[in-house]
């Protein structure tokens, strides 16, 4: 496995919109464990492939819970209920928060990393990462979603290996 570079706000490919796979096979699961790693390394809950800079459509989301890490090839929104004002940030966008509204229930169809075809449907924070990472199979980002005015930046922790107390 491997940590990939993040696309960050500002890069073209962020824009684009990814393609579909025809299957999942042993070079498509090692990219969806390297982008977990990837997730996993910079704290995120979720992470697309176009923002490690590949334009196929697979998302990973690891709630940190108990239930197992999501990881979707082709993902397709089926249906959606409800609607919830939510904080979101994202790792193409460091440090910024903002507002959204994203559905309070979502049900998405995918492909795992077995090749079977799954159905998910999810509420809460689940919703909201699904209803994120698709969007950014779609060339959709932060951004474009949010609502105006509610950007805020949040200062990165400095480092505490040079503070000695």
């Amino acid at each position: 496995m491997a940590i990939r570079n993040i696309r960050q706000e500002g890069d073209d490919i962020l824009k684009k919109r990814s393609r579909e796979i025809d299957e999942v096979d042993d070079k498509i699961r090692e990219l969806m464990n390297d982008m977990v790693e990837t997730m996993h390394k910079f704290d995120g809950v979720g992470l697309a492939a176009v923002q490690v800079g590949i334009l196929k459509r697979i998302i990973v989301i690891d709630l940190y819970d108990e239930k197992p890490i999501i990881k979707l090839a082709n993902p397709v929104i089926l249906k959606t209920k409800g609607k919830q004002k939510v904080e979101e940030g994202c790792l193409s966008f460091p440090n910024r928060f903002v507002q959204v509204e994203r559905p309070s229930e979502i049900t998405v169809e995918g492909i795992n990393e077995n090749g079977d075809k799954v159905k998910i449907t999810a509420t809460g924070l689940l919703a909201q990462a699904l209803s994120h990472e698709i969007d950014h199979l779609n060339g959709i980002v932060l951004t474009d979603v949010m609502i105006p005015g509610t950007m805020e930046y949040v200062k990165p922790n400095k480092s505490k290996k040079n503070s000695k107390k």
